[in-house]
């Protein structure tokens, strides 16, 4: 009887990942090169301060014009209120982590935590705030501060935010990444979705606000937006809701083949340079 379920088990399995294949060759299909970039604004994993800026501003164009629904327009002001936000006060959140490196200082090559008013004390230049600063403006602001103390220093740094992945995932919990993760990563980070998964209402909420979800949610995952992309912070909370049905639906299947069709990266985060 255990060997017949086993085989029966791997049926289905099979199965299942051959019907993802299929879907995955459909949902991911490329993006034109000017839809693509209209929507990332360009191929960046960071948004620069200009990216955002004409972002905010085609979000802004939406929400005043006829051609869009009352639920698109509704997420453009939602989005561009994220935008403003990031554009007004920076992107770095009490107990974001900075992971540094300045060649040949080894007092300055460490995992460092962002404290209170958003100051990031680092050893020989002292407290670093990083009010009004972007991830993707992060190394340059720190060679400026540091270079006041160190000649000419050559700095690496990368961006790390803390988030909760809940609900139908293998390992519900709270976890360090990269900004420039992907929230399928995120996902499989916490092991993956579950059987119970209802991956077609996904969202990502920011205390009781709902920031992503739905079929803005799911666009933006097929066109492999990064958490920075999204304007996702720490504190942020992907939340993978339970269905009421065993049966896989349509967009729970789309979902799932993106899980399963784009690489997922592995962040080995004690070797990020």
């Amino acid at each position: 009887m255990a060997r017949a379920e086993g085989y029966a088990s791997m049926t289905m399995r099979c199965v299942l990942v051959a019907t993802l294949a299929f879907f995955a060759s459909l949902s991911l299909a490329p993006l034109g090169a000017a839809q693509r970039d209209a929507t990332l604004g360009g191929s960046r994993v960071q948004m620069t301060r200009p990216e955002l800026e004409s972002l905010l501003q085609r979000l802004d164009e939406s929400v005043q014009s006829s051609a869009y629904s009352g639920a698109l327009r509704d997420h453009a002001v939602a989005e561009a209120a994220l935008v403003r936000a990031r554009l007004a006060d920076g992107d770095f959140q009490v107990g974001d982590r900075i992971v540094l490196r300045v060649e040949g200082e080894t007092t300055l090559t460490d995992t460092f935590t962002v404290g209170m008013d958003r100051a990031l004390t680092l050893p020989i230049a002292g407290p670093v705030r990083l009010d009004g600063v972007l991830h993707s403006e992060l190394e340059p602001f720190l060679t400026t501060a540091i270079g006041k103390y160190i000649r000419n220093p050559v700095v690496h740094a990368r961006s790390l935010v803390r988030l909760a992945v809940l609900g139908q995932v293998v390992k519900p919990g709270f976890y360090t990444v990269p900004t420039e993760m992907l929230v399928t990563d995120a996902i499989m980070l916490a092991g993956g979705p579950t059987a119970d998964a209802k991956l077609q209402d996904l969202r990502i909420l920011r205390g009781d606000e709902r920031i992503w979800d739905g079929k803005s949610l799911q666009e933006a995952m097929v066109a492999g937006r990064t958490i920075d992309q999204l304007s996702v912070v720490a504190g942020d909370r992907i939340e993978v809701p339970k269905q009421g049905s065993s049966i896989l639906s349509f967009n729970s299947v789309t979902v799932l083949s993106i899980l399963i069709g784009l690489p997922s990266a592995v962040y080995g985060l004690t070797k990020l340079f």
